[in-house]
């Protein structure tokens, strides 16, 4: 489903912005243009103890101009979509391309790569969930709440529903064209028990990730909403009654509702090849894994594969064409435990003598694109191995559900997790909970102490929406998977 200004545009329209536009550039000797027409919008619906809280719709359109002249750049938006306002953009992104020059900018290189004309991408659903009335959402809204609402140390409940649909056409100068149609769809619930003395609280909400995908993702057997918010009550009792752990050092087994936050920041994060160069370290620093140690870093221990994919399927970030007209494929980052490859985009590639592999990506039609993270994935065993072996191996441990705080230095390196529930691990067998722990190390040893990898069955695709980068600021959707995971001589303590 397009949405309402598309709707009003088609291809001939298109073209025509798209031939005036880069037939300008070409009589401004530019060496490369590319244009994107786009239009985003997103829904938002909170609701606590019954009560809607926030009711948030929110439209973007418009397009941008990025293009090259003499190997500096230039970038110009505006909001207003027509063959009359092209010129006047190609216009301000060579004044700022002028500027760049000045200030002593250019010495990098853009690589053209293969030109793919006429693409279409859409993700992957069947029901629009930005379509779906307010109405609707609110109902499903306080359906699940008042389940939450009978807990007997329920104090408090908290629900929202977040939906977006993106549509894009991208054109640019070297012969790429596409038109792409995504969605991403989030329902989140939450419980909270007030403790005894009142000052503090203790809450779990559901794991349930957020996808590229449809509202089907409701009722579909892909997560099990109703079993899920059914559990939720007596968890949170357990967990409000249970002791908190004695600080040490544990064999853990991660389940994929946590371990997808680590690697978003210890790994996702680090091999962002502009971060590794510097470029980025004034939003949340550089990295420790510089280009100088691809092929050598022992990033992790040998069964410990990771690859960034901008293909998957439900992923967050997948797409078919990036935001620089490069085709968007798997990659290895990676390999037995060893360094493979960075992501990357045209603007930084050349840095380590590589093609992007299409990690370009603009929030908003009035932004420009910058690199940003793909989908950063675990790959699972190729054995039939469930969570279950992996607790059976755990003499005296634990087992983490769901994500909750972190925290991580700017060299991508020392961190620290929480999680929703800590399960206690006994002779091989879950014990009960503990509350207020969490798990600390740095990188690499982490990594290095990884010694199981569950199989297939045990794999999700799990993420964020809100991954931050950028000055000024953007925001990008980005999926992250990995099968439940153990860990030898890790360090926990409360908190």
């Amino acid at each position: 489903m397009l949405t309402p200004m598309f709707n009003k545009l088609d291809d001939r329209v298109f073209d025509k912005i798209q031939d005036v536009a880069f037939e300008y550039c070409r009589l401004q000797n530019v060496s490369f243009a590319s244009l994107r027409i786009e239009e985003i919008h997103t829904q938002y619906l909170a609701m606590r103890d019954n009560e809607l809280e926030t009711d948030d719709d929110m439209y973007q359109f418009g397009m941008g101009i990025a293009l090259l002249k003499n190997n500096a750049f230039g970038f110009a938006s505006g909001v207003a979509v027509d063959v009359d306002s092209v010129k006047g953009l190609v216009d301000k992104a060579l004044q700022l391309a002028l500027l760049s020059i000045s200030a002593g900018s250019g010495e990098w290189s853009f690589h053209s790569g293969k030109a793919y004309a006429d693409v279409k991408y859409r993700s992957r659903y069947n029901i629009n969930p930005v379509s779906v009335p307010k109405t609707e959402k609110i109902d499903i809204l306080r359906q699940y709440l008042s389940i939450l609402t009978k807990g007997k140390y329920v104090d408090h409940v908290f629900g929202s529903i977040y939906a977006a649909e993106e549509n894009k056409f991208y054109a640019d100068t070297f012969g790429t064209s596409a038109l792409q149609n995504r969605v991403r769809f989030y329902p989140a619930f939450e419980a909270t028990a007030i403790l005894d003395d009142g000052g503090d609280a203790e809450s779990i909400r559901t794991n349930a990730p957020p996808v590229a995908t449809g509202y089907e993702y409701l009722s579909e057997n892909r997560w099990d909403f109703d079993d899920e918010i059914a559990k939720i009550p007596q968890l949170l009792e357990e967990k409000i009654h249970s002791p908190m752990p004695d600080e040490g050092y544990y064999d853990v087994v991660i389940d994929p509702t946590n371990l997808w936050l680590t690697i978003h920041e210890s790994i996702g994060h680090a091999t962002e090849l502009d971060r590794a160069m510097g470029y980025e370290a004034a939003y949340a620093g550089t990295s420790f894994a510089t280009p100088d140690l691809m092929g050598t870093l022992r990033y992790g221990s040998p069964i410990m594969n990771v690859v960034g994919d901008r293909t998957s399927e439900f992923g967050l970030a997948s797409t078919a064409i990036d935001d620089e007209g490069v085709k968007t494929t798997s990659f290895d980052i990676i390999r037995s435990g060893v360094l493979t490859g960075f992501q990357t985009s045209r603007a930084t590639a050349g840095i380590i003598s590589a093609e992007s592999n299409g990690c370009a990506y603009a929030d908003s039609p009035l932004h420009v694109p910058i690199q940003r993270m793909a989908n950063v994935s675990l790959q699972p065993s190729e054995l039939p191995i469930d969570t279950k072996d992996l607790i059976s191996g755990v003499e005296n441990g634990f087992y983490i559900v769901g994500d909750k705080s972190w925290s991580i230095d700017m060299q991508r390196y020392n961190f620290q997790f929480s999680g929703q529930i800590f399960f206690r691990i006994k002779n091989g067998q879950i014990a009960g909970q503990l509350k207020r722990a969490a798990y600390q190390g740095n990188t690499v040893e982490f990594w290095n102490h990884l010694t199981g990898l569950g199989g297939k069955d045990t794999y999700l695709l799990a993420g964020a929406l809100n991954c931050g980068k950028g000055q000024p600021g953007q925001v990008a959707p980005v999926s992250h998977g990995c099968p439940s995971a153990l860990f030898r001589n890790v360090r926990v303590i409360p908190i």
